[in-house]
């Protein structure tokens, strides 16, 4: 008996200092992975700017809100740590890269997951009043300080265009996007909301009631909780060039009665296009239109959906009193103002019933597409990670959690069996792979707006890049054609190409009925905040013949497969020949 209790004595010493030695052993590894987690940190935040500089308005920005490449230098989280997630099964699928690209998308997550959780997280709480007497309306903004005024976001004054910073929002920031916008005033809210309008609201605050401050600026005051901080743009008005932002639209058949198809109307000798285009931006129209000495004001509607245009040389005499066309047609104008009417946005008031993915590979366009779905329903869609970047210019889902049920759809780019029943149903939406690999090898090391520099294009990263990510382009889409309950696959191309009709099916499919004019809208707001500016030219080309032989073997099995669920087969483009 003594000896039977020796041995398991010994035996539990042994264990003991086991135990010792794995616990050890881990916290040892959970250090250095910490230690190196911080300083991919530290090296991803130097690359950004002074929070003083200068906010740039591309020319190209006609949609909703400001792009501010700065708030991008660090790049949006990769999907989650993928838990007992199937490899692909497809025959067709070359199994000697599926282990690779999960083992590399696997270890690219861990360094990524909820990067920008900590650094985003800030004090919101409104500053004392001691403190509030160390702010300042600085004198080097230009804009003449107004007062600090109530919001009521439901009778919002301010509303000729809204944007968010929720990073590095200052004060000359939001005077400067509004002065490009040819708008009168800036109002400021929570440290970090700009909004812009031609008139003062109409309820006065207390001053020490504008209390946030601002968040790219230290000691500036923006606002405060249902309060603005309102300044007058005028003077930079006079410098901004405003021509820069008015976009010729082209030539259409006038309606029958402009009068009662445009709420605003001018008639004047000599009518000049910055003439009209000023008179509609003080309107807070997005609309100018020219018809000899007539200029109308309004916005694109059913009557008037600016679909179907003309020949230019049908316009070529609308500046004149005897046109040849009789003044049927019209010149059409986008003033630098933005259509406001389908910029509201809210969180569902009941939790939703059916919990819906808005499923794609990453750079397949899922952010633009949150943007038309948003726009277009009035609901912010969710996501089930966390992009500092993207909540920073207003989808304020980002924060919300996934499961809340709070959002009209659930962004992802998971995929397995697992990952996809949690959901009822899913809108599949897919892009060329040459072009979504491209879009995301540029996100990866270039931010959503930035692009990957040739060194990137032409080092091993590339190809170890394609190898990994062409077969998960793959195994995605067949994943959620075998395990989705529910699907509305939608090309990115038909999207981008037939955008109402492709949009209003997606509606249609997230249960929510939406008007004319409200679609036409997002039409009008299609970009959003996070499109490239033109495509940057490569005097390369960056897939070799192997790559291009890889990646057509997934196209085809894809296109197949999507046939075989007897959905459209993808678009003829990317099929190869």
């Amino acid at each position: 008996m003594a000896k039977a209790f020796f041995r398991l004595q010994k035996f539990l010493r042994r264990t003991q200092f086991l135990l010792f030695f794995l616990t050890a052993a881990y916290l040892m590894a959970g250090s250095l992975l910490l230690l190196q987690r911080t300083r991919l940190v530290i090296q991803q935040g130097s690359r950004g700017t002074s929070a003083n500089q200068a906010l740039p308005v591309p020319d190209e920005i006609t949609g909703v809100g400001i792009a501010d490449p700065r708030t991008l230098e660090n790049p949006r989280p990769g999907p989650r740590l993928l838990v007992g997630m199937d490899a692909p099964q497809e025959p067709a699928l070359d199994q000697r890269h599926s282990p690779r690209w999960l083992v590399s998308r696997n270890s690219e997550l861990r360094q990524l997951r909820r990067r920008w959780f900590h650094r985003f997280i800030s004090d919101q709480e409104p500053m004392q009043t001691a403190g509030f007497k160390v702010m300042k309306h600085a004198a080097e903004h230009r804009g003449t300080y107004m007062g600090c005024f109530t919001d009521d976001s439901r009778e919002r004054t301010l509303k000729g265009a809204v944007f968010y910073d929720l990073r590095k929002m200052t004060v000359a920031h939001c005077q400067e996007a509004c002065a490009e916008r040819a708008y009168t005033y800036a109002g400021l809210a929570y440290g970090a909301e700009c909004y812009c309008g031609n008139t003062l609201p109409a309820t006065a605050s207390k001053p020490e009631e504008c209390n946030s401050e601002c968040k790219g600026e230290k000691g500036s005051v923006c606002g405060g909780v249902n309060r603005l901080s309102v300044y007058r743009v005028e003077e930079l008005r006079a410098g901004a060039k405003r021509r820069r932002n008015v976009i010729y639209r082209g030539c259409f058949r006038a309606p029958e009665n402009l009068t009662d198809t445009f709420p605003a109307s001018l008639i004047q000798p000599n009518l000049t296009v910055e003439t009209c285009s000023e008179f509609c931006s003080k309107k807070e129209f997005p609309l100018a239109v020219i018809r000899g000495q007539e200029c109308y004001c309004g916005y694109p509607t059913e009557r008037f959906s600016l679909r179907d245009g003309a020949d230019g040389l049908h316009c070529s005499g609308t500046r004149n009193t005897s046109s040849a066309a009789e003044g049927k047609y019209c010149l059409v104008y986008q003033t630098p103002v933005q259509d406001t009417r389908c910029t509201d946005r809210k969180f569902l008031t009941t939790k939703s019933k059916v919990f819906v993915a808005l499923s794609s590979f990453p750079g397949a366009g899922n952010t633009w597409a949150r943007h038309l779905i948003e726009h277009a329903t009035g609901y912010y869609t969710g996501s089930y990670y966390f992009d500092g970047a993207l909540y920073n210019k207003g989808f304020k889902g980002e924060k919300d959690h996934w499961r809340s049920r709070r959002t009209i759809c659930v962004k992802t780019h998971e995929s397995g069996k697992t990952e996809i029943e949690m959901f009822d149903s899913a809108i599949l939406l897919i892009r060329n792979p040459y072009k979504s690999l491209m879009a995301e090898f540029n996100r990866k090391y270039a931010g959503h707006l930035g692009y990957a520099t040739d060194r990137n294009w032409k080092s091993k990263e590339w190809p170890d890049f394609v190898n990994s990510y062409a077969s998960w382009w793959a195994s995605h889409v067949l994943d959620w054609l075998k395990y989705g309950k529910r699907l509305l696959v939608v090309h990115y191309e038909d999207l981008k190409q037939s955008l109402i009709p492709k949009l209003k099916e997606m509606v249609e499919f997230l249960n929510v009925t939406v008007t004319e004019d409200r679609l036409l809208c997002v039409e009008n707001n299609r970009d959003g905040n996070f499109k490239r500016s033109g495509a940057k030219q490569k005097d390369f080309e960056p897939f070799t013949q192997e790559m291009k032989n890889l990646i057509n073997r997934y196209i085809l099995t894809v296109d197949e497969a999507l046939r075989g669920r007897n959905f459209t087969g993808l678009p003829r483009e990317y099929v190869p020949r």
